[in-house]
């Protein structure tokens, strides 16, 4: 990616120790699910503490290109299944769930629909999501280079089903994509991963709990083999749980400032990867309570290096990479060699940057070795990825002078992140930061 290093953005040094509270939106790999799960339910869904951002508008505007509508105007959303339109092109922007979860629910549309993105979209790998549909008997065309977008799904109304074998080592979302639409094909669905590896495992563990509990009969008792039974889908209440990976670099901070960052509506259980964070900060030095539904990080300022194996959080890594740079000895990552086929080629990107500002970042073959060195200021860039962005943004608490290139890219997943961010560090005695204003104490 070719930068002219514009929109760039001071990231603010941390002046003093953290105490802060950060209320952060809800989680957006559940928001694209209950949203695509709920096109295809038998009445009306309402979906609470939705996340409102580029990907989970992509996915409404989606949904609603095909005929279902999507009701953003209230405090919830209201989402009304119909029967699915074909004739029609979907913006995918760099929405990997919109790319991934909405071909196999387009294959039940009355027609062709055509899926376009992003540039930085067109590089994102597709290719087994597609040939399972092929075998399932869906055409598929691709219009660009094959395995990527461009491409058209041409929808005939119905899906027999059946059974699918898919390698999912690059992505679990190919995996997810067809369990979301299993029930409605004919025959229901199973699904055999038949890759040597098996990245971001909780996802698909999220996407059969999501399936269950809108009553759809999901057997994963074999290792890498799912199974969805045909039937109907039901329209929920739901509340969607705040986005543990988004919350990751607010906790961070207080691992590179000092002092204490809370987060309210931590689950006490959750399938989303962001819930391994508490014991890997602990691992990195930090101190973790969870207290009712809040949990806090407090942090001295010092940093422990690790050696961990990411695979089932393959998400959070950009945040630990950029943890990891400021730590007192070197930290390891593993299981993540499937990053390079994310928004960008994170792995690629998290040495290029880390090393730009006189830090050692070596890629391996399935992750990252990052050996500590004392850092400067200067354009750390983005890639047009939003994880790039606040994990530049954690780098420059510690390093004045840290340019972050287009932070507006967070929107993508955390509209607001600099107001966010900013009003932490302005934060203290127990005051809470929700949209960038700080509110009074809490009772």
């Amino acid at each position: 990616m070719t930068s002219t290093y514009a929109d760039l953005w001071s990231a603010p040094v941390v002046s003093a120790p953290l105490d802060a509270t950060v209320a952060v939106p809800g989680s957006k790999s559940l928001s694209n699910r209950y949203l695509a799960l709920a096109a295809l339910a038998d009445g009306p869904s309402t979906l609470r503490s939705l996340l409102v951002s580029r990907d989970t508008q992509l996915m409404a505007a989606a949904l609603e290109t095909l005929g279902v509508d999507v009701d953003l105007s209230g405090d919830a959303v209201r989402v009304t299944p119909a029967r699915l339109r074909g004739h029609v092109t979907i913006d995918c922007g760099l929405a990997g769930t919109v790319m991934r979860f909405l071909p196999a629910i387009a294959a039940l549309a009355d027609g062709p629909v055509h899926f376009k993105g992003d540039v930085e979209a067109l590089v994102r790998p597709m290719g087994p999501l597609l040939r399972a549909l092929r075998t399932l008997g869906v055409r598929v065309d691709e219009e660009g280079e094959p395995g990527h977008l461009p491409f058209t799904v041409h929808g005939r109304g119905s899906v027999g089903g059946g059974q699918v074998d898919i390698d999912a080592s690059g992505s679990s979302q190919f995996v997810s994509g067809l369990l979301l639409a299993g029930a409605r094909f004919e025959r229901g669905l199973t699904v055999r991963h038949t890759g040597r590896t098996l990245p971001s495992l909780p996802h698909i563990e999220m996407t059969v709990a999501v399936l269950r509990a809108a009553g759809v009969v999901v057997d994963d008792s074999r290792p890498e083999i799912w199974r969805v039974e045909p039937g109907p889908v039901a329209g929920r209440d739901v509340q969607v749980e705040p986005d543990l990976s988004n919350a990751a670099p607010f906790l961070c901070a207080a691992m590179v400032a000092g002092g204490s960052v809370r987060v309210p509506g931590w689950p006490s259980r959750t399938t989303q990867p962001g819930g391994l964070l508490p014991g890997i900060l602990t691992r990195m030095g930090a101190s973790v309570a969870l207290d009712g539904e809040v949990l806090t990080v407090t942090g001295t300022g010092e940093v422990r290096g690790v050696d961990l194996d990411l695979k089932a959080a393959g998400e959070l890594a950009p945040t630990i990479a950029a943890l990891a740079a400021l730590a007192d000895s070197p930290t390891r990552l593993r299981g993540i060699a499937h990053l390079r086929g994310h928004e960008t080629d994170r792995l690629a990107a998290l040495a290029a940057e880390i090393t730009r500002l006189g830090g050692q970042a070596e890629q391996t073959s399935d992750g990252l070795v990052i050996t500590p060195r004392p850092l400067h200021g200067g354009v750390w860039r983005t890639y047009a990825d939003h994880r790039m962005a606040t994990a530049g943004a954690l780098v420059g608490l510690r390093v004045p002078g840290v340019e972050v290139e287009d932070v507006a890219t967070t929107a993508k997943t955390l509209p607001g992140f600099v107001d966010l961010w900013t009003g932490m560090l302005a934060a203290s005695d127990g005051h809470v930061v929700r949209d960038g204003l700080t509110a009074g104490p809490t009772a």
